[in-house]
């Protein structure tokens, strides 16, 4: 089987897998990191939302084979990354309005919302109501309001 060496969560990692398995297996079920969630396979529900060079992106979609040596995979695991504290301040902020019921999408949701305040402070700019409109993952519980709360509430804190 052919070696990939990428980073995930800022370590390097080596795995040796067919190239035609799905990132998100690879996260999941050889390297063990079970934040990014299985939801349809197909980039749809966006349940494994995660990073990859800093930008949304979903892993169930992605084969091994596309994902570079320098390519910086970052998954809610290792979002936090701020000086002295557990949580990112999206983390936070998802707790502070009480977003989750199954909790099931949270980490793909969140990883979307990092990445959409993220782009718009890139653009030099606050994130817009305009913004939310364009984040399309799922719900199964319909927590959809108290998200976009959140999502303005967690842009405030970084």
């Amino acid at each position: 089987m052919p070696e990939r060496s990428f980073i995930v969560n800022g370590r390097r990692v080596t795995v040796d897998i067919e190239d035609d398995v799905r990132l998100l297996w690879v996260l999941r079920d050889v390297l063990g990191v079970t934040g990014p969630k299985y939801g349809c396979g197909l980039g749809v529900c966006q349940a494994c939302t995660s990073h990859i060079n800093g930008k949304a992106f979903n892993p169930c979609s992605v084969p091994v084979k596309d994902i570079g040596a320098d390519d910086e995979i970052t998954t809610i695991e290792g979002l936090p990354a701020t000086v002295g504290k557990d949580l990112h301040p999206m983390q936070e902020a998802w707790l502070e309005q009480d977003v989750a019921q199954c909790g099931y999408c949270q980490p793909g949701q969140i990883m979307t919302a990092v990445a959409k305040v993220r782009q718009a402070r890139e653009e030099g700019r606050e994130i817009t109501e305009a913004d939310l409109d364009e984040i399309r993952n799922i719900c199964r519980c319909g927590t959809y309001h108290r998200i976009r709360e959140a999502i303005q509430a967690g842009a405030k804190k970084y």
